[in-house]
């Protein structure tokens, strides 16, 4: 374990780097976004100083996680039962009012271009999801998982497909933009057919567009530098984090415990073989708008995080 002065000196290094531009190959990456899932724990204990860390790691995007004060009760009444397993209650707003969290924001020259949200909510309130993202200036409104019981057979995929374009025409009727960020599960063929295929083919690409995570596009079998080729435009925002050692799903991807075997090979971007350089290099030229590092309840998001920005300000 390094000693004290070290870790001090590593710190200080990794925020050095944070102030240089972002840039690829083929240009500057103007902004660089979490996805807040990575530090709900820190944002719980002090959202305010959680958001200054953040700015001075060189971060200025924010995608918020719900569920939100005004979220269908399902969802409601399902984050009761996770919060004590997660160990942690806040999500949304973490019990601020939503003037409040904007303004902080505000104040510390950060934007929300996208909030993750439930089936039910996009379902039921998309009124009140075009409310929030009038006061935050969300784009995109995205769905982060398809609910297991809706995804059992091909014909459950193609039934979602239909869901998404309604739901897709209602977030265009409020303003805003409705996304579906791919999980490990709809990435094998089913009797030939690949269901994550069947939504992009079943959906109206005026309507429904894509987040892609590339830690879960891997372990699911794909490149994710193949789709974002084939379905040009399409995938509009990103999810980064990088594996360890590049790994499959024991099984379909299709159920949590799959998830959790994997959770170890998670790491900062370009510490692992998922090649990310490449994939934002290409991300760049097929349609990403925005780019979001995601560790999930990683362990030191203050040194984790911290890695991750530096390395794409540095590629």
């Amino acid at each position: 374990m390094p000693d004290r002065r070290t870790f001090i000196k590593e710190l200080s290094m990794l925020t050095a780097m944070s102030a240089l531009p972002i840039t690829t190959s083929k240009g500057k990456l103007k902004n660089l976004g979490v996805q807040l899932f990575s530090l709900p724990k820190s944002l719980e204990t002090d959202f305010v100083a959680t958001v200054k860390m953040l700015v001075k790691m060189g971060y200025n995007e924010l995608e918020l996680f719900g569920p939100y004060p005004f979220s269908h009760a399902t969802a409601q009444e399902r984050w009761k039962t996770l919060a004590p397993m997660l160990g942690f209650s806040g999500s949304g707003y973490f019990g601020r009012e939503i003037g409040e969290i904007k303004m902080i924001l505000d104040d510390h020259g950060m934007t929300s271009p996208s909030a993750h949200t439930d089936l039910d909510t996009l379902v039921h309130h998309m009124d009140r999801l075009g409310e929030a993202a009038n006061v935050f200036g969300h784009k995109y409104v995205t769905l982060p998982a398809i609910p297991e019981e809706k995804r059992k057979s091909l014909d459950d995929y193609k039934k979602i497909a239909a869901s998404f374009n309604e739901i897709g025409s209602s977030a265009k009727n409020a303003g805003i933009r409705f996304a579906y960020h791919n999980h490990g599960y709809g990435l094998k063929p089913v009797d030939g057919k690949m269901p994550l295929e069947i939504i992009f083919d079943e959906t109206d690409p005026e309507l429904v567009f894509f987040e892609m995570d590339i830690f879960w596009t891997a372990a699911g079998g794909l490149e994710p530098v193949d789709l974002l080729k084939k379905y040009h435009n399409r995938y509009r925002l990103m999810h980064i984090k990088d594996m360890k050692t590049k790994t499959q799903f024991s099984g379909d991807g299709g159920d949590a415990s799959q998830w959790m075997e994997l959770f170890p090979l998670m790491t900062s971007a370009g510490e692992g073989e998922l090649g990310v350089k490449e994939i934002m290099e290409v991300a760049l030229t097929t349609g990403i708008e925005h780019f979001f590092i995601e560790q999930d309840l990683v362990a030191d998001p203050e040194i984790a995080l911290a890695k991750s920005s530096a390395y794409l300000k540095s590629i």
